[in-house]
């Protein structure tokens, strides 16, 4: 598959996942932490998806990740940052810096979920 289809599904099992941690926690800061999260989240594929379709002329095709529901949701969180470090200059070139910055702007919300859930849950 495709990176960027990839870096997008791991978006929107982010996404997912988060609401379902949001549903499930007792603490209030990580409720809204996490809603604050997959409220923007998915936003932020949206752009990303649009920039690089609208930039090379194609529609891309996200497949559906899984991911383990049961799982802390701060380390899923960590995983995909690092995933999408690791594969962020193979899905689009670093000189696509519009697209990068949006790219930028998702790890930014993975970043301060993980701040939040961390020292404020």
């Amino acid at each position: 598959m495709p990176i960027m289809e990839n870096l997008i599904a791991h978006l929107f099992l982010a996404r997912e996942l988060a609401h379902r941690a949001h549903l499930q926690t007792r603490s209030f800061a990580q409720h809204v932490a996490l809603g604050d999260f997959y409220g923007a989240i998915g936003d932020r594929a949206d752009a990303i998806a649009e920039a690089y379709q609208g930039r090379f002329g194609v529609l891309l095709s996200v497949p559906m990740l899984t991911g383990n529901p049961d799982a802390p949701i701060i380390d899923t969180l960590r995983a995909h940052v690092e995933w999408i470090s690791s594969q962020r200059y193979v899905a689009v070139s670093r000189d696509e810096t519009a697209i990068q910055n949006l790219i930028d702007e998702a790890v930014g919300a993975y970043l301060s979920t993980i701040y939040k859930l961390q020292f404020l849950a």
